[in-house]
């Protein structure tokens, strides 16, 4: 048997079974397509096209890659247009958080509303059983659906990216590589010959590329500067816009004295509140919203997890309570750094991904 299938339980050899596999021009869904083509499925690789204003990142070179890799596997090869969506669905949301002074997760909302959203739903419309990606998860059958975990490659496991996808999308999603080490996917993509097995992980924000994400803001919008204030009050000088910081940061906080890191944002009185101290940073609990159920049945509250509150962050215990309706109050077992209005929490139950929601 395969060794993909001998990883992947829920991978049956079938020929007949058709599947549309993401392909972003990197190693992980190209050797994904691969493994998928060599078990047996009938395969098809796509492109998204997502953004049209690249200034300099090498979306360009991504597509080509794929097409390389489609073609070198010898499965058909299609480019799907999302710009106009993914400006809509993501872009739109990712922007006015930042304004409103949260720091949101562009991936986490790419998968929810792109990946897993309207190319999933393609996918089905045209006739294909299965939608496929590269990345580092797993799924297990469980009645007439999946349970999600963990990838086994704890440093690369993209779980925490999963969070806000409906659960029943997972029973016709396949992760092929979720199973694998990074170094073994590598060494699979040289096997197959691919000609990207050697090309390095993409970075950046999701689909726009390789860009920091406060210059990314400020050829967006402008924001309001303000005043820079330690816990106490005391004015240390002035910032350049609040949606220009994230909680934690240490880079970029230009005063004497330092280092500082910021600590709260206080946007009724545009002042961003600094303090030299990283115990100022920490807290024991958060209250969450947008709540996405991925187990099967939610657990009763009040229950305990393992959760992450930003990714690859090792998981810390809690306590989940309900806070009130459709929102959820997290108490940490131990105070937890930086905890970030805007981003995901996610939990867990061992390996398994529960659901997770979004920090208040």
């Amino acid at each position: 048997m395969e060794r993909v299938l001998a990883r992947n339980k829920n991978i049956s050899v079938a020929a007949s079974r058709k599947v549309l596999v993401g392909m972003s021009g990197g190693v992980d869904s190209s050797v994904a397509a691969a493994l998928l083509k060599r078990a047996g499925f009938q395969v098809a690789g796509v492109y998204l096209r997502c953004w049209d204003e690249y200034h300099g990142c090498r979306a360009s070179d991504d597509e080509y890659m794929a097409r390389l890799a489609a073609a070198h596997i010898a499965i058909p090869f299609y480019v799907f247009d999302f710009t106009k969506e993914y400006k809509e669905k993501v872009l739109s949301y990712f922007l006015s958080e930042y304004q409103i002074g949260r720091t949101p997760n562009p991936d986490v909302m790419c998968n929810r509303e792109i990946k897993f959203g309207l190319l999933f739903d393609k996918a089905i419309q045209l006739g294909f059983d299965y939608m496929a990606t590269g990345h580092y998860a797993r799924t297990v059958p469980v009645g007439e659906g999946v349970n999600v975990l963990c990838g086994r490659d704890g440093n690369k496991d993209q779980s925490y990216f999963l969070c806000q996808v409906p659960r029943e999308k997972f029973r016709k999603v396949l992760f092929p590589i979720g199973s694998y080490l990074k170094s073994e996917v590598r060494a699979m993509a040289r096997e197959f010959g691919l000609p990207n097995a050697d090309r390095k992980d993409s970075q950046g924000i999701c689909f726009v590329g390789k860009v920091k994400v406060t210059d990314f803001l400020q050829s967006r919008f402008t924001a309001e500067k303000g005043d820079i204030k330690d816990i106490q009050g005391n004015v240390l000088g002035r910032h350049e816009g609040l949606p220009f910081y994230t909680i934690g940061q240490r880079k970029g906080i230009e005063l004497s004295g330092g280092p500082f890191y910021v600590v709260s944002k206080e946007k009724e009185e545009n002042v961003l509140v600094v303090s030299r101290d990283e115990n100022d940073l920490c807290q024991k609990e958060l209250v969450a919203k947008d709540i996405n159920w991925i187990t099967k049945a939610p657990p009763d509250l009040p229950f305990s997890a393992q959760v992450r509150i930003r990714y690859r962050q090792d998981v810390v215990p809690a306590t989940i309570k309900e806070h009130s309706k459709g929102a959820m109050h997290v108490v940490f077992e131990q105070p937890q750094r930086a905890v970030t209005s805007g981003q995901s929490v996610v939990f867990y139950n061992g390996e398994e991904l529960l659901g997770g929601g979004i920090i208040q």
